[in-house]
């Protein structure tokens, strides 16, 4: 009976251990930012781009790139993934400022040459900065909101609480807690995660048009999540597929450029459902036999 009373202490103290470490480190695991100092220049071929800097209330910076357009049908605010700087991400700026748009790209907290304490909180009050200074210079009917990956939760959040054109989802989460669930389904990540990120929740209150892009190889976020999430809102939300698309490939796959171009240059058209066959249904195999 002792040696079994030894063996569970053992096994809790290694439970609460662990369970410390990922509270704390979890900033390790989650994010792999890149820093940059801050006499970095960015370039990019055929891109005319414009840097600044955002101060935030708490005494952070926020550094972000504008790709400009030439007569610009509208901005794109893309939110990126966890990984890098924009440093990398900026080259994808290229699709959407071919089609005539403009493209605002910044660094989270810790990020590139931005600074400050990162929090999920701290970070949903900056891009909520970020897109209160596009409103000064735009009316939210041109601004389209693209989330990719991580991003997408601060995306959807965004477009919870204003009124952009549309919301574009790029490999979105149900939640972050959801995908950490997948590697240590033991821990009581409710309590331990920092940054949940409940994006289910927070399309609840979207208003706009949401279109969601998946590739069905997803090995880190499944394309389940995205069927998932097209259910939320569906009066709202279109679904695109994309065929073996992996979580960092969709952009090699010819079918993603089809699927864009399509989203951000095409009108949503007005439709009449009088006369057609929505309210027809199959009658059944009994009713057919009678017949």
């Amino acid at each position: 009976m002792q040696n079994w009373l030894y063996i569970l202490l053992i096994v809790l103290s290694v439970y609460i251990l662990i369970s410390v470490l990922l509270y704390f480190l979890q900033d390790y695991f989650l994010f792999k930012p890149e820093k940059l100092s801050k006499d970095f220049q960015f370039y990019y071929d055929n891109q005319e781009i414009e840097e600044y800097n955002v101060e935030t209330r708490d005494g952070a910076t926020i550094n972000g790139l504008r790709f400009k357009s030439e007569n610009p049908k509208g901005i794109v605010f893309y939110l990126k993934g966890n990984s890098k700087s924009i440093k990398g991400w900026g080259k994808f700026a290229v699709d959407f400022t071919r089609h005539g748009y403009d493209v605002i790209m910044v660094d989270y907290r810790g990020f590139g040459k931005s600074t400050g304490r990162r929090t999920q909180k701290a970070v949903k009050r900056d891009m909520q900065v970020i897109y209160n200074k596009l409103k000064e210079k735009v009316s939210e009917k041109y601004i389209i909101l693209y989330g990719r990956s991580m991003g997408s939760g601060f995306a959807a959040k965004l477009a919870s609480m204003n009124n952009p054109r549309m919301l574009i989802l790029d490999a979105p989460y149900y939640s972050l807690s959801k995908v950490a669930k997948k590697y240590i389904p033991f821990m009581p990540l409710s309590l331990l995660i920092k940054f949940p990120m409940p994006t289910h929740k927070w399309l609840k209150y979207v208003n706009c048009p949401i279109h969601i892009i998946h590739g069905t190889d997803d090995r880190l976020i499944p394309y389940k999540t995205s069927v998932k999430l097209s259910k939320i809102k569906p009066e709202l939300t279109k679904l695109y597929t994309v065929i073996g698309g992996g979580h960092k490939d969709l952009n090699t796959f010819e079918s993603y450029h089809k699927m864009l171009t399509e989203i951000i240059t095409t009108r949503p058209k007005k439709f009449d459902l009088e006369g057609s066959s929505i309210n027809v249904k199959h009658s059944s195999r009994r009713a057919n036999a009678k017949a």
